[in-house]
């Protein structure tokens, strides 16, 4: 469970340089709904994050989720963007939110990263299957993985999967953004990298927070306010 007694919008603004940056990730369509949404949730409640919107839509829905190289080139774009970043504030904390199709542009750039490069990844409604292998990126993360799932998705993760198939290519296969990861942990190593996962099915207390489960809702401001924003700023703000 998530702690939820973080009253953001009662701190007071802080002058202070920035400590990081967040990766935005939007889904498919060139919509960039979950950015802004994110932007405005981390102005309101004066964090010292800078929020950087990555483009990769090539403007299409359903292109978008349905070329997987494209989605993978597009990825090691953004891990090149990331290890600028850090080349230029190497004490800055880097996060990553990602939304329905954009979750495999992030999963790409996290595995095309040395480990330990991100500080945490943040996956909203993800669109790749279920079975797709978090091992890779996991390692490229040094705080972990948390993802955000919901089976009341039904349309744009049930009917919608049901016609085009996953974002990475897997057609009649559950998709993520509904059921969650399964963990591919054949190793203790592979248990290690596991256990930097957390996951969290939809419910009640979501809905209270402004998420009614749909593919949508976890950009919703509420939602940002009380599930995400402590998540970015739990290490962040602690290491300054």
């Amino acid at each position: 469970m998530l702690t939820h007694g973080l009253a953001w919008a009662d701190q007071p603004c802080l002058e202070a340089e920035q400590t990081g940056v967040v990766f935005a990730v939007n889904g498919s369509g060139n919509l960039n709904f979950t950015s802004t949404a994110l932007e405005q949730a981390v102005a309101d409640a004066c964090l010292p994050l800078t929020v950087a919107t990555f483009e990769w839509s090539q403007g299409s829905v359903v292109a978008d989720h349905t070329d997987w190289a494209r989605a993978q080139e597009q990825g090691c774009r953004l891990a090149a963007e990331i290890t600028s970043y850090h080349q230029c504030h190497p004490n800055h904390a880097i996060y990553l939110v990602a939304h329905s199709a954009g979750t495999g542009v992030a999963l790409t750039a996290l595995a095309a990263l040395p480990p330990d490069s991100v500080n945490r990844v943040i996956l909203l409604a993800p669109s790749v299957s279920s079975d797709y292998d978090l091992r890779p990126a996991l390692r490229g993360t040094k705080d972990g993985m948390d993802v955000f799932y919901s089976r009341r998705d039904v349309f744009s993760l049930g009917f919608g999967i049901a016609f085009v198939g996953t974002s990475d290519g897997c057609q009649g296969c559950q998709v993520a953004g509904r059921f969650g990861f399964r963990a591919q942990a054949e190793s203790p190593e592979d248990a290690a990298l596991y256990s930097k996962l957390r996951q969290y099915p939809w419910d009640r207390c979501q809905a209270r927070a402004g998420n009614p489960g749909f593919h949508s809702g976890a950009r919703r401001p509420k939602f940002l306010h009380n599930y995400v924003l402590p998540l970015l700023t739990a290490n962040s703000l602690a290491e300054n």
